[in-house]
């Protein structure tokens, strides 16, 4: 097995995944090797699977994300795959859980940890304890955004329902709909949020070459909302970082509001945008250490 032999356990908001080091870029996993691990009755079971190594054997990256890695001297990137052995730009939980793992491993100084991504620099800030949030909360300064002025896809679930998506680029794509802006109807559109079937990918109109993760919103209060969310690759999973930031940022685009608490079936985050750029703060947990056979 082209893995290390020892590895762990961790999760972000109910987003899990297995993480281990690979300073000497002896343990780049098989497409096989990650399905195996993150399949939920055969193996650890995960969402996907966090290889934390160095930049120069970090494979399918953009040349210039890898200059840029480079260039900033990162010390540690994030090589991550979907539970079907995918691979995807970015995972904002999987940021959390990176770091925690490397703080608590004794990997990195205690404080700020740049982190290298097949989508670039990601900057995490500890902050400890936060009250509502978790025990080992950061922030990620997840970077510049771009997104769609428009909802120009449309995305239909499996009971038939049809919604009206935008795109959002985080470095990864997510397709995203907010079911209500009118405080005034949340029990209607928690009540639909609720009762979606995401055990069936749902289909996007028209989809995107890469495929793409789906969102789906409901606005309780000015700056509080909830969300579910289905990952290419993975299915519906707890908690998704891109996919709270790119609803964010289309919160922002129809109610003007920039700071959203957001709840997810793994817990609750805070996404902070502007103009430009937007921040993730939530809590990162590592549950287990495990010895492969």
């Amino acid at each position: 097995m082209t893995i290390a032999s020892t590895v762990m356990k961790g999760h972000g908001t109910g987003n899990d995944f297995i993480v281990y080091a690979d300073p000497n870029g002896e343990y780049n996993p098989t497409v096989e090797e990650v399905q195996q691990l993150c399949d939920r009755h055969f193996g650890i079971g995960a969402d996907g699977v966090l290889r934390l190594t160095r930049p120069e054997y970090v494979d399918h990256i953009d040349k210039n994300i890898a200059q840029a890695l480079q260039d900033a001297q990162v010390q540690w990137v994030m090589d991550y795959r979907n539970a079907d052995g995918s691979i995807a730009q970015m995972c904002g939980n999987g940021t959390r859980v990176s770091a925690l793992f490397l703080h608590t491993q004794g990997l990195s100084p205690q404080g700020p940890i740049a982190l290298g991504t097949r989508a670039g620099v990601k900057v995490l800030t500890p902050r400890g304890a936060v009250s509502g949030l978790g025990e080992h909360v950061y922030t990620v300064a997840m970077g510049q955004w771009h997104a769609s002025s428009a909802a120009e896809h449309q995305i239909s679930v499996h009971q038939g329902s049809v919604f009206d998506g935008r795109y959002v680029d985080m470095g990864n794509p997510h397709i995203v709909t907010v079911l209500n802006t009118d405080t005034n109807q949340w029990q209607r559109a928690e009540q639909t949020l609720r009762e979606l079937d995401l055990s069936v990918a749902p289909q996007v109109t028209p989809g995107l070459e890469e495929g793409q993760n789906v969102e789906f919103v409901a606005v309780e209060a000015p700056g509080l909302a909830s969300m579910r969310v289905h990952e290419r690759g993975v299915g519906e999973t707890l908690s998704c970082g891109t996919g709270l930031c790119a609803s964010a940022i289309t919160l922002r685009a129809q109610t003007g509001i920039d700071s959203w608490k957001i709840r997810i079936l793994g817990g609750t985050v805070q996404v902070d945008v502007d103009e430009h750029n937007v921040s993730l703060t939530g809590d990162a947990q590592l549950v287990a250490s495990v010895t492969l056979l």
